[in-house]
């Protein structure tokens, strides 16, 4: 996808956010394991301030925000892209999921990299952050799913 203006990426970003909200609120909606309905509902709602981060990229304060290191247990690596469909299976879920987040980490180091503001460069290495972290509790909770079906 190409595109002429900064606004035009930082536009698609946060409908990349939008669709990601209404993903994990149905994913929610959906499951019948408390956990991972509180899980996809929190990633919701994390989503969701990611779209307002987006937003307001100019004007966002992160002083107070602790960057650390997430570590990458390449999962998705080892998962292919699949389509999502309505009320798919809970292990099907998570690995959307797992891709989805995968995605959205990588467009944010790419931003990142691109980006010519330090205050942009801020913005876009806690996205990172945050995508990185939602795809590490999602490939642990898609792990242990698969070891208790015996993989």
């Amino acid at each position: 996808m190409e595109f002429k203006e900064f606004q035009d990426i930082i536009d698609f970003a946060i409908e990349k956010e939008n669709e990601a909200v209404a993903f994990y609120e149905e994913a929610a909606a959906i499951q019948s394991l408390s956990g991972s309905r509180k899980l996809f509902l929190e990633f919701a709602d994390e989503e969701r301030k990611h779209a307002e981060t987006l937003r307001n990229i100019g004007k966002v304060d992160l002083s107070g925000y602790k960057f650390v290191w997430i570590p990458d247990i390449k999962r998705s690596n080892f998962l292919v892209d699949i389509p999502y469909a309505k009320n798919m299976p809970y292990k099907d879920m998570l690995h959307l999921a797992i891709k989805r987040e995968e995605k959205a980490l990588a467009l944010y180091n790419d931003l990142l990299k691109k980006a010519d503001r330090n205050d942009f460069k801020m913005v876009f290495k806690m996205l990172c952050q945050e995508e990185a972290n939602h795809k590490l509790k999602l490939e642990t909770l898609y792990d242990d799913y698969m070891a208790g079906m015996g993989d």
